[in-house]
């Protein structure tokens, strides 16, 4: 019996519209532009009226000595471009990040190269974690503060110990991060990959380390901020260049307004490598789930 092609049932297409999602990405962005102007305007207007009137706030917070907005802005310009100050510090801000930048990531990538494989081996293998944890947690706790003399004597002063600092830093939240990360693998995807002969490092690389990408993820983010914190603490001596040390320096001549200016920019330092990091993880894991 002949059938009639033309009468079979022709599956829907899955709709894929490229242009509406790139319409409601548009929109997404356009609100949360929006949402995030309210609170900035009313701190600084806060700030100014806080300066102007000399409040007092809990904690013993003295606004009066705080320099008024218009004058950081000022001193922002001068610093990132020169030209309105004309001092020691006018047009170094390039020179202060490059440094400051070359710190940050190269600790940080020295935490993550040594914290992620010893996390997802933590958290994949108990015997691992059994010998490791306890020595884990009882460094973890130790503040970065606590390790400056030590680290002075053994190290000495430069960019060494800096480096050293943010990578002792950075490397607990990634390592938590990847141990997280690595036991909450489905294990049902382990032993799929072991019935089709996958070995065992195999599975490491191939399905542990991709699924658990999202707890790494935070992990690393964490990670990353807390490298831009410890920046200052190391570089508060024995170093003459870096946003840190910039601050270390105003802080000596009373310049409370490039105080703010070095605070600014390590904001906005450590904002842009976030996003940068997780850009490069949408483009390396490309089609999965990372991410709302």
């Amino acid at each position: 019996m002949a059938v009639d092609t033309n009468a079979l049932p022709v599956p829907a297409l899955a709709p894929a519209p490229p242009a509406a999602k790139r319409r409601k990405r548009r929109r997404w962005s356009a609100s949360t532009l929006v949402l995030a102007f309210p609170v900035p305007i009313l701190a600084l207007i806060f700030w100014h009226m806080g300066v102007t009137n000399a409040w007092t706030l809990p904690f013993g917070i003295r606004m009066a000595f705080l320099p008024y907005p218009y004058d950081v802005a000022q001193s922002l310009v001068d610093f990132a471009f020169g030209g309105i100050r004309n001092d020691a510090f006018s047009g170094e801000l390039w020179v202060n990040l490059g440094a400051s930048a070359g710190r940050v990531l190269t600790g940080f990538a020295v935490a993550a190269i040594i914290a992620i494989p010893i996390g997802i081996l933590m958290g994949r293998y108990g015997v691992i974690s059994k010998l490791l944890d306890p020595s884990v947690n009882l460094l973890r706790p130790i503040p970065a503060t606590a390790w400056l003399p030590l680290v002075a004597l053994i190290i000495g002063i430069g960019d060494q110990k800096t480096i050293f600092l943010i990578s002792l830093s950075a490397f607990f939240p990634i390592l938590l991060g990847s141990i997280s990360g690595a036991k909450q693998v489905p294990p049902r995807l382990i032993e799929a990959a072991q019935m089709l002969g996958t070995r065992p490092a195999e599975i490491l690389f191939k399905i542990v380390l991709p699924a658990a990408a999202p707890a790494l993820i935070n992990g690393l983010r964490v990670g990353l901020g807390l490298s831009w914190v410890i920046l200052v603490l190391g570089e508060s001596s024995g170093t003459s260049v870096g946003l840190g040390a910039t601050i270390t320096l105003a802080r000596d001549i009373v310049r409370t307004d490039l105080i703010v200016v070095g605070m600014i920019c390590i904001g906005l330092a450590g904002f842009i490598s976030d996003r940068l990091l997780l850009l490069i993880f949408r483009l390396a894991f490309r089609g999965r789930p990372l991410f709302e």
